[in-house]
């Protein structure tokens, strides 16, 4: 048995030697079981130009034993012309192998899993590199056309590299597997210098790992974040020959952005606030009510009222002596002295 079971390693050491897939080594990494289905999820808009769509997949980690989620995220291009071949898991000698993505001037063979998102099987329908600029098939891919302007509309494509997977198989071959044989022009990109993941993928898929929600065991084979908004980094990787470096525009923008943002936003706000506030509420609200409306209350009440009230009588009780009657009874005694 043990013999039997050196043979089967051996025989898979020699099938990944002999596969010129890649020009980076590849860590072997064998299950007795199957990875779960691929989860149904919405992709992320790309928000700016030459990112490159990383499908999300199952990855294992030997030491939990079980499977976990590595969700999808936009990739910048290691360098101009580069597009990515995704990861996958194969069926041979009884076991599921799983082979690692990589970069290239053209997609090779991934099992014909269809992730989704341009990557329907065979070959990647997503879009294609025009000079230096990455021009995105809007028939599979969302992106921001306000800000990238490189896009057109190709549906024969889609259809001509789809493989239909309406159980979302995550693996190739074996029981209940995508049955899908290398076709002549991925075996020809199978033979073409490959670069390995960028340190930003490899990350990615570490913090996937630290994540126990991420766990098949722990969300049910149904991750919660099946993909990632925020792109990836940009990380430098060396190109094959005759391959330009991407455009080095991405990394020039990104950092002018945010210290504008910063200063612009704390100074206009929180010094013209407090001094405004403070010196308006206190002198005007008291010394106001005590100076206006003591002194006017009192002087206008009181000599209105007094004045007015004895002047307009008295010349009433005057008018009553005017016609002075004395005066008439005082004729009599003329009239007595006339028998003189």
């Amino acid at each position: 048995m043990q013999l039997l079971r050196a043979a089967r390693w051996l025989l898979l050491a020699l099938l990944f030697s002999a596969i010129p897939a890649s020009s980076h080594a590849q860590i072997v990494i064998s299950v007795g079981f199957a990875p779960p289905v691929l989860p149904v999820y919405e992709q992320p808009i790309c928000p700016r130009p030459n990112l490159m769509w990383v499908p999300g997949y199952w990855a294992y980690s030997n030491g939990d034993g079980d499977y976990y989620w590595v969700p999808g995220t936009w990739v910048p291009a290691p360098y101009q012309g580069a597009l990515w071949t995704p990861h996958y898991w194969g069926w041979s000698g009884g076991r599921y192998i799983f082979h690692e993505g990589y970069w290239g001037r053209h997609v090779g063979y991934y099992g014909g899993v269809n992730y989704g998102f341009g990557y329907m099987g065979i070959g990647f329908a997503g879009g294609e590199w025009r000079g230096n600029s990455f021009a995105y098939n809007t028939a599979v891919v969302h992106v921001n056309e306000t800000i990238i302007h490189t896009t057109y509309i190709d549906r024969t494509v889609v259809e001509r590299n789809t493989i239909v997977n309406t159980n979302h198989v995550a693996y190739n071959g074996g029981p209940g597997g995508i049955q899908h044989a290398a076709a002549p022009q991925e075996l020809v990109a199978a033979n073409e210098k490959h670069t390995a993941p960028t340190t930003f993928q490899t990350q990615h898929m570490a913090a996937a790992k630290a994540d126990k929600t991420s766990f098949a065991k722990a969300n049910g084979g149904h991750p919660q974040n099946a993909a990632v908004a925020r792109p990836l980094g940009v990380a430098k990787s060396v190109a094959p020959a005759g391959a330009k470096t991407a455009p080095r525009a991405e990394l020039k923008t990104a950092p002018k952005a945010e210290p504008r943002a910063t200063p612009k936003a704390e100074p206009r706000t929180a010094p013209k606030a407090e001094p405004r506030a403070t010196p308006r509420a206190e002198p005007r609200s008291e010394p106001k009510p005590e100076a206006r409306t003591a002194p006017k209350a009192e002087p206008r009440a009181t000599p209105r009222t007094e004045p007015r009230t004895e002047s307009r009588p008295a010349p009433a009780t005057h008018a009553a002596p005017a016609p002075h009657a004395a005066p008439a009874h005082h004729a009599e005694p003329k009239e007595e002295s006339r028998p003189k």
